[in-house]
C-alpha cells in the first residue's frame, strides 16, 4: 500500500523557504540543505516531509494543490495566522471564499498558497 512520504513545493530561494517552513511547522532538516533542494521532516519522525525544490515556474494564483494547516478552533486559527504573518507569510485576497469560510488563505514568502483551517468550525 502506498502512502504520502513528502509534499514538494517549488521555491525561488531554498534557504528562505527552509527558514519559513521550519519555523512555521517546527520541522527540521532531514539532511544537509543543497542550493537547490531541502527536505524538512517532523522532529519525531511521524508524518510526511516537506521538500523545497528550486523552481523557475511562476506561482499559480489558484493552485491545483496546496497545504491545509489545521488549527483546533477559531482562536487558535487567528493566533496561528498572526504568527505565520510575523514569520513572513502574507494574507491572500482570495476571490473564492464561501460566505462562512472555515479557512484563511495565506502565501509563504515564495508566494505558495496555503490555508489555515479552523477544524472546530461547523
Amino acid at each position: 500500500m502506498l502512502r504520502i512520504g513528502t509534499v514538494v513545493l517549488g521555491v525561488e530561494d531554498v534557504p528562505r523557504a527552509v527558514e519559513f517552513w521550519s519555523r512555521a511547522l517546527g520541522y527540521v532538516l532531514r539532511e544537509e540543505m543543497d542550493d537547490d533542494w531541502a527536505v524538512l521532516v517532523p522532529p519525531d519522525g511521524r508524518g510526511f516531509g516537506l521538500a523545497l525544490g528550486l523552481s523557475e515556474t511562476p506561482v499559480q494564483e489558484h493552485p491545483r494543490v496546496h497545504l491545509d494547516l489545521y488549527a483546533g478552533d477559531a482562536a487558535e486559527q487567528a493566533a496561528e495566522v498572526e504568527r505565520l504573518i510575523a514569520l513572513g507569510a502574507e494574507r491572500v485576497a482570495w476571490d473564492l471564499y464561501p460566505d462562512d469560510a472555515d479557512f484563511v488563505v495565506l502565501a509563504d514568502p515564495e508566494g505558495n498558497r496555503f490555508c489555515v483551517i479552523d477544524t472546530a468550525h461547523g
